[in-house]
């Protein structure tokens, strides 16, 4: 495998050759005892100093655009969560459960129907956690957020209408069944298809990312001239990581940075599998867009590693387990989720022996278990509190998972696991017993819906989450006023010609 860019691993070469730990960890303990006596703009001007400096010496510094591969926000800085995390973690079980069940259930009666579970059980509890904490609907006093949701995700969407009771059986039965008698639901996010669900049309890949862009400029446009106040509403988009590739997702970046549009929040759904196979086998996806996303003026929010690393990165006092971080690449992240707990202590830790004394504690369970970012709440929720509080610029928040997570055999973390279309009745009930879906044996085959009970906490929950941030979504709001058409004689100047003086079509449209 190729190596990973110099500037996407200078951290890892400075461990590596690190001659004097000693004298390092004087410097470090210097940087520490500063920022905690001076304060942060002391530190920040010392380091400046300090770069301008060695830029005059003449040494080979790396251009700042990325940072080392590692959360940037620490543990120590997390705020605490303000949810609760037992009752969310059974409605996201639910909704795992139920959007599985939709794309299977359909492709029983006929495999041309399609559909993707893969993608919204990567994004699962992402978009939770931004359903139960941040994102607002619209109301009669006040516009909400936008969110531009990732289409092949749909699945998830249709899945909490129908805990909400805002969709049925029926309906989850007609999953891209729009033409069946009584209609059904679209295969992806579009409000020509399902005018008062879908609010913004995505899937057609490139084009939410620049739409997104252009949307949030209009809406700071309007605020900034006193036309519309934007009252602090945000626009979301959710989008891929093979997405990102396309030239339309990256084209419009710079406008975003250069207009300082701090209503634009991007996430990037980083499960390192595009449609046919990995993003970046070889290299780091995450690190290449910080890096482009940081060029281009963006804040950048990096959510790689979950809870579970936390101990193991305090205990990390040689950084061993950093530099192991950096050296590995994407290719390689996959097969520890695909192949298992055993196979990633061999092949991660196993590099290196002070690595496996470090995990020795843990069974090859646990050490499957330790999450990525992107698949932790806790770690989500401070990334998305980080980015709606940022000013000045506009966030995108990489956040690294785990496609097909939770899928098992099925998918997990596999190369195929985007065209999963269905599961065998052993892997139906391995996602089961999984996520606890109170299904029994001989009603399996059926795969049926599960909803709880209308009183259950977990429904009360979800009900007075989204009451607390305005209503449901996602959901279309029409409430333009009408507008009186003029009559002609508003444009009696221009009905009238320019008489004998030439005009050009584009004076004539400017009046």
């Amino acid at each position: 495998m190729n190596k990973p860019d110099s500037g996407l691993s200078g951290a890892a070469g400075r461990v590596a050759h690190d001659v004097d730990p000693f004298e390092t960890r004087d410097w470090l303990d210097a940087l520490r005892s500063l920022t905690a006596v001076e304060g942060e703009a002391r530190a920040r001007f010392i380091l400046e100093t300090l770069f301008d400096e060695a830029r005059r010496l003449g040494l080979d510094l790396p251009q700042g655009l990325h940072t080392a591969y590692l959360n940037t926000i620490p543990a120590s800085q997390q705020p605490p969560y303000p949810g609760d995390q037992q009752i969310e973690g059974r409605i996201r079980a639910a909704l795992r459960w139920n959007a599985m069940a939709m794309v299977t259930r359909a492709n029983r009666e006929s495999t041309e129907l399609g559909g993707h579970i893969a993608s919204y059980a990567s994004l699962a509890t992402i978009y939770e956690v931004g359903f139960n904490h941040f994102f607002r609907a619209s109301t009669d006093g006040a516009d909400g957020d936008l969110v531009f949701f990732q289409g092949h995700s749909s699945p998830g969407m249709y899945a909490r209408a129908f805990l909400e009771g805002r969709l049925s059986e029926r309906d989850l039965d007609h999953f891209r069944q729009e033409l069946a008698d009584g209609g059904g639901l679209s295969s992806y996010p579009h409000p020509w298809l399902m005018p008062e669900f879908w609010s913004l049309p995505t899937v057609s890949m490139g084009l939410a990312p620049m739409m997104a862009i252009y949307q949030a400029r209009f809406m700071a446009y309007l605020d900034r001239r006193g036309l519309a106040p934007m009252n602090d509403r945000k626009v979301y988009a959710f989008l891929g990581d093979g997405e990102m590739d396309e030239p339309e997702s990256r084209g419009a970046l710079a406008v975003a940075g250069r207009e300082k549009l701090d209503n634009l929040i991007f996430i990037v759904n980083c499960n390192l599998q595009r449609l046919d196979g990995p993003v970046r086998g070889n290299g780091k996806i995450i690190q290449e867009l910080e890096g482009e996303f940081r060029g281009n003026g963006w804040n950048v929010i990096k959510v790689v590693w979950g809870t579970e690393w936390d101990d193991l990165l305090e205990r990390d006092r040689s950084g061993l387990l950093r530099q192991r971080m950096e050296e590995a690449v994407d290719g390689e992240y996959q097969a520890y989720k695909a192949r298992g707990g055993e196979y990633t202590r061999e092949r991660f830790f196993g590099k290196y022996p002070e690595l496996l004394r470090l995990v020795e504690h843990l069974s090859d369970d646990d050490i499957y278990r330790l999450r990525r970012g992107g698949n932790d709440p806790l770690k989500i929720f401070a990334a998305f509190d980080a980015a709606v509080r940022h000013r000045g610029q506009p966030t995108v928040i990489l956040f690294k998972t785990v496609k097909g997570y939770g899928m098992g055999t099925a998918g997990e973390g596999q190369n195929i696991t985007h065209q999963q279309k269905k599961m065998t009745d052993e892997q139906v009930r391995a996602f089961r017993d999984r996520f606890r879906i109170p299904v029994p044996d001989d009603k399996l085959a059926e795969i049926p819906y599960y909803k709880p009970a209308e009183d259950s906490p977990e429904m009360q929950y979800l009900r007075s989450r989204r009451e607390a941030l305005g209503g449901y979504l996602p959901a279309r709001r029409a409430h333009a006023p009408r507008l009186t058409v003029p009559g002609l004689d508003a444009f009696a100047k221009s009905l009238e010609g320019s008489g004998d003086r030439d005009i050009s079509t584009t004076m004539a449209f400017v009046r």
